[in-house]
């Protein structure tokens, strides 16, 4: 990659960090930090194609409690680096995409311990401000806060400039010297684990008011003269029809005509 490339895949990743923790712009989820990635370097489709494949994985990532989630911030970013150094060096895209894939979770799984990390040192970053507040003094607040927020971002970017001073010829020789069974064992689990991911998002949001919009989401795909334009269309015709259905029915409840739950779904498959 050229200089201006690594500069600016530098500073994605600096803000594909800090949205790790600020979650404003959503710089750290898979599509926009993967297009991003593969935007600054010439390589924009096959970016929207890892990052589109990781998103359906990170979307059954989330916080609970005390358990921390992967990184999708580290997992996005240096996947779509090792995607671009091996398109650089010759290699076959839907091969380094679906490599790529695999080595996402790994990835993920090391951006825990650097979170651990930062999130150890934010501690004391913690009792700083405190000491400042006890003075009254919101400007070492404020330093304090952007330097908290500032180590997230280099949480990511060290980690992404080393990546993107390895050689091309070194990700190429590593990638040849995987026998046929790891690397087609890899894509498999890639595909399996994307499929995991949207299956846990499914589970959360299994209910009975949306199973009817799923199943009926999965029968318009199948018409292969429907386009993605015309599905979304779809989808928003049948959303805006439910929230009519839905404000119908909180005025008849709130004017007497019934005692139903203002859900006019849910109501119809009580009823069976």
């Amino acid at each position: 990659m050229s200089g201006i490339s690594v500069l600016l895949v530098i500073i994605v990743a600096f803000l594909a960090g800090m949205e790790g923790i600020l979650d404003e712009w959503e710089f750290h989820q898979p599509l926009v930090a993967c297009t991003l990635i593969g935007l600054v370097t010439g390589h924009l489709t096959e970016g929207i194609m890892l990052g589109g494949s990781l998103q359906m994985i990170a979307l059954g990532w989330a916080n609970i409690g005390a358990a921390v989630a992967p990184d999708a911030a580290l997992a996005s970013v240096a996947s779509a680096i090792l995607m671009v150094l091996a398109l650089n060096s010759g290699g076959d895209a839907t091969e380094a995409i679906n490599t790529s894939i695999a080595l996402a979770v790994p990835l993920s799984v090391a951006g825990l311990f650097l979170t651990m990390i930062c999130r150890t040192i934010a501690t004391a970053i913690v009792h700083a401000m405190d000491a400042c507040a006890e003075k009254d003094d919101m400007r070492g607040i404020e330093i304090w806060q952007i330097v908290a927020i500032c180590m997230q971002g280099l949480r990511i970017a060290i980690p992404a400039a080393a990546l993107c001073f390895i050689p091309s010829e070194a990700v190429t020789a590593a990638l040849n010297a995987m026998p046929v069974w790891l690397s087609g064992g890899m894509a498999v689990g890639g595909g399996m684990v994307a499929a995991v991911g949207y299956a846990m998002v499914i589970n959360m949001m299994a209910t009975k008011e949306v199973w009817p919009f799923f199943v009926l989401g999965f029968v318009l795909a199948a018409l292969s003269e429907l386009t993605l334009i015309a599905l979304g269309a779809i989808g928003v015709c049948m959303a805006l029809i439910y929230l009519g259905l839905k404000d119908y029915a909180k005025e008849q409840a709130g004017a007497g005509g019934g005692g139903g739950s203002a859900d006019p779904l849910g109501d119809i498959l009580d009823n069976y």
